[in-house]
């Protein structure tokens, strides 16, 4: 029986899959014209699978000898150029070898000798003069490569192409996170100001291999209904779309937490509520791939970019900023298009709960306290104990150093957290220019014909600046929208005041009730 694949590539004989040449059909047309060109994609989203199939259906049409290795053994090699070009040579002789290249079309082994830096030009110049076929080349993990290396490997790709583009790889494509796109980022540093041509520049096109659609999710999740006819509702695979975004590793993980580790028996139907239960999963759990996108938050080129999307702030515009914003696109944590968002609600989930986290162990607060006799949140009760609290620890937790911007509203969040703590859905809606921060609580419970029903509750954040002037007026407008898209009658209004000069939080803090532009009646709290 075949399963989602959570952990390295994919493969046709054990895993659910879609086909992955479709996924990036610019790359036929680029090999047949002889060019070289640039894969980029974040972290798990199929590109050694994809690449790893391209390279055995070139072989097996009989035209070209395509080979597809990883430079991932190189990464410790670091500015030792010579190391680096060993390691490559050595990764495409075992990729041969273990995928039953005929020995007419192998490399001529051992590998000519040469100097160290035009060592890998002329071992790819003897093969190609060797092989009855021409050689098309998938280079994985290039960014495996760094500093000196990196620069030493590209340049002498492109010497090889530029000096006799007959007796050298027919085709060649680079794969990795982030576009070759500069010297600066080949060299590994930021040199300010510097401009110099890239040691790639015969590049013809920089590709990306992009997250599923909807429909391609359903086709994924359809194979598991083939093969077990279990079937994924129609309200599941929307959910799992809309919380992952297509994102190929979370649609997998979501799927794979259902099947196997909840266990849904597959003569039950996978429903939305399944679906919810494996978000949540997924992101207390915080597996290995998204651990290693939250652990750059706190990196300076980061934390520039995902700070004002939190804050919903302006964004600079700089040359430094664009930089940054392209670099943490490449890293898939933010969305490609306007305005500047974060990639999905699970990453945009995980992110505010790493940097909650800290707040939420100081938080003494039993969630039980918190719920009335049928299960509904005790809303005017949470907001009571959350003003007691700002008030005692407020100024302490507003002094954070890392997402400054963004701390008091991540107090609120991490309170709010701690009070729901799995019991209800958070849904959380900041992005760029936005100025503030809405919340959605979903809190399942059972109703006084002891039906299941759910209750919302809407929550909107804004903050008082030296330059922003008051919010309240600006607030309730929004909030009346707000409560609108949610058909709510009321919700809450919190104001927090950074001015430089504004009285003490124990002094200002104040809980009322306030009138909204359509005549809601709703709670204001003053922070």
């Amino acid at each position: 029986m075949k399963y989602f694949n959570v952990a390295g590539p994919c493969r046709p004989d054990r895993h659910y899959m879609l086909p992955p040449e479709p996924r990036l059909p610019e790359a036929r047309e680029l090999i047949e014209e002889g060019l070289y060109f640039v894969l980029h994609a974040p972290r798990q989203t199929g590109k050694t699978t994809t690449l790893a199939a391209l390279a055995r259906d070139l072989t097996a049409e009989g035209r070209y000898v395509a080979v597809h290795f990883s430079c991932e053994n190189a990464r410790v090699t670091g500015d030792d150029y010579a190391a680096a070009g060993g390691a490559v040579l050595d990764a495409i002789r075992r990729a041969c070898e273990e995928r039953d290249v005929p020995p007419d079309y192998l490399p001529p082994f051992p590998w000519p000798d040469a100097v160290p830096e035009s060592r890998v030009q002329a071992a790819l110049t003897a093969w190609a003069r060797r092989s009855p076929r021409p050689l098309v080349l998938f280079i994985d993990e290039i960014d495996g490569l760094t500093g000196a290396s990196l620069v030493s490997v590209l340049s002498q790709l492109r010497n090889g192409y530029a000096m006799n583009p007959a007796t050298f790889p027919h085709s060649v494509a680079l794969c990795g996170m982030r576009d070759v796109r500069d010297y600066k980022m080949a060299s590994g540093g930021d040199p300010a100001g510097t401009r110099s041509s890239s040691p790639f520049n015969i590049k013809a096109a920089s590709l990306r291999l992009g997250d599923f659609s909807f429909s391609e999710v359903a086709e994924l999740y359809g194979q598991h209904s083939e093969e077990t006819g279990q079937k994924f509702e129609d309200a599941a695979v929307q959910r799992a779309f809309e919380a992952s975004q297509g994102q190929p590793w979370l649609v997998n993980a979501l799927a794979r937490h259902i099947t196997r580790h909840m266990r849904v028996p597959v003569s039950e139907p996978i429903t939305d509520t399944h679906m919810d239960e494996a978000v949540e999963r997924l992101i207390l759990e915080r597996a290995t791939h998204l651990d290693s996108l939250v652990e750059r938050l706190n990196e300076p080129r980061v934390h520039r970019v995902i700070e004002p999307i939190l804050a919903g702030t302006r964004l600079p515009l700089d040359d430094r900023y664009n930089d940054d914003l392209s670099f943490v696109r490449d890293l898939g944590l933010v969305t490609r298009g306007r305005p500047v968002q974060i990639a999905n609600p699970i990453y945009q989930e995980v992110i505010v709960r790493v940097l909650s986290q800290a707040v939420e162990t100081t938080i003494d607060a039993d969630p039980r306290t918190f719920l009335l006799p049928d299960g509904r949140l005790n809303i005017p009760r949470l907001l009571t104990e959350f003003v007691a609290f700002w008030k005692t620890n407020g100024e302490i937790l507003d002094k954070r150093e890392t997402y400054h911007e963004f701390a008091c509203q991540l107090v609120f969040m991490a309170f709010l957290q701690r009070v729901v703590n799995g019991g209800g859905f958070i849904d959380r809606e900041y992005a760029v220019g936005r100025d503030r921060v809405d919340i959605a609580v979903r809190k399942p419970y059972t109703d006084q014909d002891g039906c299941r029903a759910v209750q919302f509750s809407a929550f909107e954040l804004k903050v008082r600046t030296d330059k922003s002037g008051d919010q309240v007026a600006k607030g309730l407008v929004q909030l009346d929208g707000y409560l609108d898209s949610l058909g709510l009658d009321t919700g809450t209004l919190i104001v927090f005041d950074r001015r430089a000069g504004a009285p003490s939080i124990a002094d200002r803090t104040t809980i009322e009730q306030a009138s909204s532009p359509s005549g809601r009646v709703v709670t204001l709290i003053r922070a």
